[in-house]
């Protein structure tokens, strides 16, 4: 009798993640296609989970895999490269014992219900990046983030930037000044109430000044935005089973509730002394991450956002990103709002890109100030909303109202697009992607004009192995 093989469904982007990541020492990179502009100097940080399986146990989410880094360097010598797992006490006892022993946001602690009570949570390391002068921070939400050697990614150890107690968490998303160099950034605790922690530093990162802020509920507060004036922050309408979660009865993932009745709450902060502007309500919805933000000449605060309908069809999709097969719809599309920051009032929204995408980002010198692009990751136009990862960048013109994409083409995969600076043209600039070809399984980094995205690349670059798909990174100007 014969056998029939049954076919995978599963996409070419599954490769990327079917089996851990593997660390590469500094590394000179092979120019694969054109040339390494002139104005481009400096260093492409980015950070993902890398590892989503120990012992032939697989995560419960994306979210749960080991942090890598990875460091692309460009000199005048050409561009160098190191991949590295961050090295977290947590990493390294799962690594000795070559097995999961920790919870994270989708998984229990292995083992009897009794021995979840109350467990410490595991640090993935996962999410973002933040390139001090002296250092890169590998960022999470829960906890304090793990400093690392700017050149070689060696792990140092945590880092409380001065201030910082160990329970303290400190988010993925800060938010940097470009004109003052202070850093602003937030973590949500929970113990007897359910605290927004607010963070100053100073550009070297060391916390001085810091309050909290209770809140009436928990949330996913993921990310938040910087204007001249303010910290803006827009609360989903969630809630959460916390006793459940103490307990070691839900994970943290499937502890957290949609409730659309509650309202997004619109919270104002003062960047000066971080105290409460205003607070305000509007139509439910949900987000991970904002764009930009800045203050109009009437003092409106006009923003974008990358919004959802609810929160649990963008949790399982991420969810099963983690297995290499997705079967979830979640569409997210960039909006622009408006809003009064003295009543914390949304006085207009609008749908800008109606088209699946996620990872908003600007040029750092526009940080909190007036801007005209926002780059975006984007589904491709004949890419499948339900199976398949983003296989384009695009950038929105607001002046215009143009979109302009790059299509990296069949088999291939995209992560959030970086803007770099041009070092020697203020009036120039390059965006950078890591791409995942399933093609050929094999991971590049592909550097675009910004004002030509819609043409070839200029340059490609070849990597040493595959770098599983990512969630954030940055560009260090040398």
């Amino acid at each position: 009798m014969q056998t029939i093989e049954k076919k995978s469904t599963k996409k070419a982007w599954a490769g990327a993640i079917a089996k851990p990541a593997t660390e590469f020492p500094l590394t000179q990179l092979p120019i694969l296609f054109g040339k390494i502009p002139d104005g481009l100097r400096g260093t492409l940080y980015r950070n993902g989970p890398a590892r989503l399986e120990r012992g032939g146990t697989p995560v419960g989410h994306w979210f749960d895999g080991d942090g890598a880094i990875l460091a692309v360097h460009f000199t005048d010598e050409g561009a160098t490269g190191t991949y590295r797992y961050v090295q977290t006490a947590e990493y390294q006892a799962e690594t000795q014992a070559d097995r999961f022993l920790y919870g994270v946001y989708g998984m229990h602690r292995p083992g009897p219900i009794w021995k979840r009570w109350f467990q410490p949570m595991k640090n993935a390391a996962n999410t973002s990046v933040l390139a001090l002068p002296d250092k890169l921070l590998a960022l999470w939400e829960a906890t304090n983030p793990y400093a690392l050697d700017l050149q070689t990614l060696e792990t140092i150890g945590l880092d409380n930037l001065g201030a910082l107690p160990k329970e303290l968490p400190y988010s993925a998303h800060y938010k940097r000044d470009p004109h003052t160099g202070e850093i602003f950034n937030f973590g949500v605790s929970i113990g007897s109430s359910v605290n927004l922690n607010l963070y100053k530093s100073d550009r070297t990162g060391k916390i001085i000044q810091k309050t909290a802020f209770k809140l009436d509920r928990y949330s996913i507060i993921h990310d938040f935005v910087l204007t001249q004036k303010y910290l803006v922050f827009f609360i989903p309408p969630m809630g959460m089973k916390i006793l459940s979660v103490m307990l070691g009865l839900t994970t943290f993932s499937e502890s957290l509730l949609w409730k659309p009745q509650l309202g997004t709450q619109v919270l104002i902060f003062d960047r000066e002394n971080l105290s409460l502007v205003s607070r305000g309500e509007t139509d439910p919805w949900f987000h991970w991450h904002f764009g930009n933000a800045y203050e109009d000449k009437d003092g409106s605060v006009i923003l974008d956002v990358v919004q959802y309908s609810n929160f649990q069809q963008s949790n399982e999709n991420l969810r099963e990103v983690a297995t290499g097969e997705t079967h979830t719809a979640a569409k997210g599309r960039l909006w622009q709002v408006r809003l009064n920051p003295q009543t914390g009032k949304v006085t207009t929204t609008q749908e800008v890109v109606n088209r699946k995408c996620e990872f908003p980002v600007v040029q750092q010198s526009q940080v909190g100030q007036s801007w005209r692009y926002t780059y975006i990751s984007l589904l491709s136009k004949n890419g499948d909303i339900e199976k398949d990862l983003y296989g384009a960048i695009a950038r929105f013109d607001y002046k215009t109202e143009t979109l302009t994409e790059a299509d990296l083409g069949e088999n291939r995969y995209v992560s959030e697009p970086i803007h770099a600076q041009d070092t020697q043209n203020p009036d120039a600039g390059w965006v950078l992607t890591v791409v995942y070809d399933g093609n050929s399984d094999s991971s590049e980094v592909w550097v675009f004009d910004s004002d030509r995205l819609d043409a070839e690349p200029v340059c490609k670059l070849g990597l040493p192995s595959v770098i599983p798909h990512s969630f954030h990174g940055t560009w260090k100007p040398a």
